[in-house]
Order: structure tokens, then C-alpha cells, then sequence
């Protein structure tokens, strides 16, 4: 179907399970809260060769925060809960613990939890004590600004999903980015999601396998240009680029309201931009229990 000269194929998004956990990072300023934070989220693309997925699911105020500073809720996403607590202690640890003035909470409440600062509070080599708040434990750790606050735990879902996924192609390269750059702030609305690609926007969108041995994933040679003609293509003559935006969350409602949310903006924006078609990203079913049809998501 065409729905303001953009065609939207029929066709689903593939996403599959994961481990979703999440921390609050607090710090003097809004801007020292952030720079922790974007630390933290680098290299935190892709769980094939990053080990986990990051990335900033929105600021929040110092009354939305446990120490009443101005904080940012980074989210990660890894295959287990095993995974997911081996990569937030060597984030916080070499990225929170280190950036001036910080603390880092519990930024996700469920039954199950793993350690936040179980690992780092050994940096404090025997000064580190301990607080009890309630049912809540915190360890301050003396660094040479003062202390270093962290809950001791932090919840894990173990029902999240990473991949969800929209592709847009486009006749004007210039004009797509600039779409997706909107769609992504749109998505950036919704609670409880990230876009974990730099910027939120990939390029470089993968197929499962590859003929060189070892290699688990590869271009995904359908939707490349330069290929069409040499492989089974995706793309028409006037297709010029491709831009993926990849989605995880914490539920799947929160990816399918935000995979909503990027079409909208696509859609009103797009044609105008050189935006020629929406599509998604399935391997036919077979790697994802998740699928996310796009004419149900139409706005």
C-alpha cells in the first residue's frame, strides 16, 4: 500500500528475546550526567561483537531521581542476565566510577536483580562501607572528589527484545538521513527503548551467515545498491540508499509503540525528503519469537 507517496511493504520486523537491565546515573550537573552516560553507551551497537546493546533512554529530573540531581537512564541489553551483569559491571566500573562527580542507581525494578555494585565497590580496597535504606543497599566508595554512591543491585527483565527494526529507502541520500534523524527523535518519546546504533541510524544492516567461515553475520547484500544487478535485490533503479533504525526494549509493547512512532514521522515527512519506502527486517520467522507486522503499526 501507498500512504503519502511512500509505499510500505507487507511484510513484519524479526526481533528476538533478551535480558534488558538498566541503571540511573546522577551527577552535580545535567551535562556531567550525560557525558557518564554516553561513555557508558559507546560501543554498545550490536550484542553480535559489542557483547551488549546501550544506549540513553531519556533524562530525567532531580525529582525523578534517587539523590535528587539531574540524571540520565541508560538501558542494556545483552542475551542473558548473566551477560547483561558481566557488561554493566565493566561499564560502570570503567566508565561511571571514573566520570567527576557521578552515582549510579537501580534503573529497572523487577523481581530478579544482578549486581551493580557488587564488582565496583572493590575499588575502594577495604575503605568502601556499606548503607542500608529499607530494602536497599548502597556502597560508598572514596574517590579523590569525595565518594562514589551505588545501589548494590539493579532489576533484570528477562523478557525484553532487541531487533526491531525499521528500513527506509530513498532516491536523495541527504533527504533519508535527515528522516531517519527525525524518526529516531520521535522514537526517543517513547519509554523504555533504545536505539542502539550511532545516532540511532545503521547503514551497515546485516543478513545471518556469511561465506567466510567463522562469521556469524554479513552485509545485507539484498539491500545494498551498489549490488543490484550482481545479487537477488530489494532495492528499484531509483533507490540510491538504504538506513536501518534498530530498536530494543524493555517490553514488547514499549518496541512496537516505538517502531509506530518512527513510521508516523517517516510518513509525514518523508516523501517530501526523497523517502520512497518502508520496509523491515525478518530472516522468515526463524530467528525471532517477536514479529512485528507493519500494517498493524500504521498510524
Amino acid at each position: 500500500m501507498k500512504i503519502n507517496g511512500i509505499e510500505i511493504d507487507d511484510t513484519f520486523a524479526e526481533a528476538f528475546g533478551m535480558a534488558g537491565t538498566g541503571v540511573i546515573i546522577t551527577a552535580d550537573t545535567m551535562k556531567w550526567a550525560r557525558v557518564a552516560a554516553v561513555t557508558m553507551s559507546g560501543f554498545g551497537t550490536s550484542v553480535i561483537g559489542a557483547g551488549a546493546e546501550v544506549g540513553i533512554d531519556r533524562e530525567l529530573s532531580p525529582s525523578e531521581t534517587p539523590d535528587g540531581r539531574p540524571g540520565v537512564r541508560v538501558l542494556l541489553f545483552g542475551f542473558s542476565p548473566d551477560a547483561a551483569a558481566n557488561q554493566l559491571k565493566t561499564r560502570v566500573g570503567q566508565c561511571v566510577l571514573t566520570s567527576p562527580g557521578s552515582a549510579c542507581y537501580a534503573g529497572v525494578e523487577s523481581e530478579k536483580r544482578i549486581g551493580l555494585g557488587k564488582g565496583p565497590r572493590y575499588f575502594g580496597d577495604g575503605f568502601q562501607t556499606a548503607k542500608k535504606l529499607g530494602d536497599r543497599r548502597y556502597w560508598r566508595i572514596p574517590v579523590m572528589d569525595g565518594e562514589f554512591v551505588i545501589e548494590e543491585t539493579t532489576g533484570v527483565v528477562t523478557d525484553a527484545v532487541g531487533g526491531g527494526n525499521i528500513l527506509m529507502l530513498g532516491n536523495d541520500r541527504a533527504g533519508l538521513l535527515q528522516t531517519a534523524e527525525a524518526a529516531v527523535d520521535a522514537i526517543g518519546n517513547v519509554p523504555d527503548v533504545i536505539t542502539p546504533f550511532p545516532g540511532g541510524i545503521v547503514r551497515s544492516g546485516s543478513k545471518v551467515g556469511s561465506k567466510y567461515k567463522g562469521a556469524i553475520a554479513s552485509t545485507n547484500d539484498a539491500f545494498c545498491p551498489t549490488l543490484r544487478g550482481r545479487v537477488k535485490s530489494e532495492v528499484g533503479p531509483d533507490t540510491i540508499a538504504v538506513l536501518e533504525i534498530v530498536i530494543d526494549g524493555l517490553t514488547s509493547k514499549s518496541v512496537a509503540d516505538a517502531m509506530r512512532a518512527g513510521i508516523k514521522t517517516v510518513l509525514e515527512i518523508g516523501a517530501a525528503k526523497g523517502v520512497t519506502r518502508i520496509t523491515a527486517g525478518n530472516y522468515g520467522g526463524k530467528l525471532g519469537q517477536h514479529h512485528y507486522k507493519l500494517r498493524e503499526l500504521l498510524p
